[in-house]
């Protein structure tokens, strides 16, 4: 799995494998890449919706490589 963090945008999971997702007492199963919101601000939580733009919300970009 390699986890990216956009500059001033959303964290993406991407990864072959199916990813099970629970939010808000409902599960989603979903394979990558998966965008989650990082501004909090989503009306789609915990996906982003690119209210992060509307927003101007900013923050620092990273790379994560798991496995």
């Amino acid at each position: 799995m390699k986890i990216t963090i956009f500059p001033n945008g959303p964290i993406c999971l991407d990864t072959p494998d199916v990813v099970e997702i629970q939010a808000g007492g409902a599960s989603q199963s979903k394979a990558g890449p998966i965008y989650l919101c990082r501004c909090g601000q989503s009306a789609n939580k915990p996906f982003c919706d690119s209210t992060h733009r509307k927003i101007k919300f900013e923050g620092p970009a990273a790379e994560l490589k798991i496995g």
